[in-house]
Formats: structure tokens, sequence, C-alpha cells
């Protein structure tokens, strides 16, 4: 049995203010392990590693996004935070469908070689091509299953009917026979703008399933960026304002260091 694996999925969106609004959809992503990947893609037809298929994995849509290798690039990141860069790293993606992703959001799961998490890399992108990240370091380790609730402040503008303020508070289940995440964006004052969360089950990295999968939920990536474009259209009928897209943060990569993350249990 692989580390990697297929996350059946439910990703729901609520904006509390400035108006009520409300969405939910069926997804699935992949779990991949960074050192499995060029394995699975020999084993398994309908999947590849840099190259179009059914289902796919590029290198080019994370990271520095030049299709460079991605444990080279996060690695000096970690190091830079005090992290073992050698341990296994698994990434949260949708997959490329027919050779179409979007990704608003990538999560790199670090682990020390004895399994615990040193460290989660949030990966935000936004519909205009921009891509900032987030590295939450566990200086203990934290329990996969018990990760310490953490958060960091906006830098990136990811909605354009938000101002680039406020702070992400995200409680996290690291992937296991399931996965959870749910992520709570906050106005300056404390006050909640806008919940997201996904939720999901664990398959096995076959082909059966991930043809199932194509199948059952087809086009599942286009489906996620015509989503988003459609509700930003409810939006604007329901008179949300719109803000114009301000630069990307010249910072490639945020580091936030959580002390004394072992929970009891």
């Amino acid at each position: 049995m692989t580390a990697s694996a297929i996350f059946d999925s439910v990703v729901r969106h609520r904006r509390f203010n400035p108006m009520g609004h409300q969405m939910r959809y069926r997804v699935y992503s992949l779990l991949i392990d960074i050192d499995e990947v060029d394995g699975l893609a020999s084993a398994i037809p309908v999947f590849s590693h840099n190259r179009w298929n059914l289902i796919s994995f590029h290198d080019k849509d994370h990271g520095p996004r030049d299709g460079s290798d991605l444990r080279e690039w996060i690695s000096p990141h970690l190091s830079d935070a005090g992290v073992d860069a050698t341990g296994p790293i698994r990434m949260m993606v949708f997959p490329r469908i027919l050779g179409y992703t979007f990704n608003p959001m990538t999560i790199w799961f670090v682990y020390s070689k004895d399994e615990r998490l040193a460290a989660v890399l949030y990966e935000i992108h936004n519909t205009f091509g921009h891509a900032h990240s987030h590295l939450i370091v566990f200086t203990d380790g934290a329990d996969p299953l018990k990760v310490p609730r953490h958060g960091f402040d906006k830098a990136l503008h990811v909605s354009p009917f938000f101002d680039r303020t406020g702070r992400y508070e995200i409680s996290l289940k690291a992937p296991s026979d399931d996965f959870s995440i749910a992520i709570s964006y906050l106005d300056p004052e404390g006050e909640r703008l806008l919940g997201a969360s996904q939720k999901g089950n664990r398959r096995e990295f076959t082909t059966r399933n991930l043809v199932w999968q194509f199948f059952a939920k087809p086009f599942v990536t286009i489906k996620v960026i015509v989503g988003i474009h459609l509700h930003a259209f409810r939006l604007l009928t329901k008179g949300a304002k719109y803000r114009s897209v301000p630069r990307p943060p010249a910072q490639e990569v945020e580091s936030v260091i959580l002390q004394h993350t072992t929970i009891d249990s």
C-alpha cells in the first residue's frame, strides 16, 4: 500500500459578511508522496507525472511553478525554519484532469522520519495567476491526528470581494483514513467573514479508483474554476463591491513557528 491516496471529498464555502452566500460541491483530491509519484505513473496507465493523461500531476503547477524539482525547492525553506527536510513530503492537490487544473490551495505535509508532522506549507493560488505560501512549523513535532490549531495573516489577494487584510485560522486533521480542514477568514477586528472546509475519505491509489472518480465527478477541476466565477457573478448581482487586484507579495514563503505543539491525549 502506498502513502499516496485518493480522497473522496466534499468542499463547502460559506460567506457571512457583508452578505450571506454559500456553496457545496463534491470533489476528489490526490495525496501525492513526492518520492512515489514516478512509481505511481509507471504502474497506473491512466496517471502520469509531467505528461498529459486522463489524470496527471505536474511539478510546474506547484512551488516555483517552473517545473523544477519540488523537494529541491521546499528543502531550503524548511532548513531556514529549522526543519529536517529529509523525511516524507506529501501534497494534497487537485490533479490535472485531461490536462487542466486549478488549485486554490495546495497543502504540503512535511513529516519527520518517525512520521510526526514537522511542518505544513499552505500554497495559495488566486485566479489572477498569483501564488504565495505560508509555512507552519511545529517545533516539537505534531501528532498528525491532533494538529494544533494555527493560522496566519492574509498576504495574497484571493477574492476581489475582500480586502487584503485579516487573518486565516485553521483546524486541520492530516490525511490518514480520512482528512479534514476548516478555515475561518477573520477581519482585523476578529469578525468571521468566510468559512471554508474540505472533508474526505481515503481511497487506494489504483487504476480502478482513479477511473471511477473520473467518471463519477467528470471535469472536477473545470467545475472548480467555473464555480468560482459563477459565484463571483452572483455576488456582483447581490451588490458586492469589487476590489482591484494588487501586486502579489514579493516574499515567496512566509514562516510561522509554533512552540510546544505536543497535545496531551
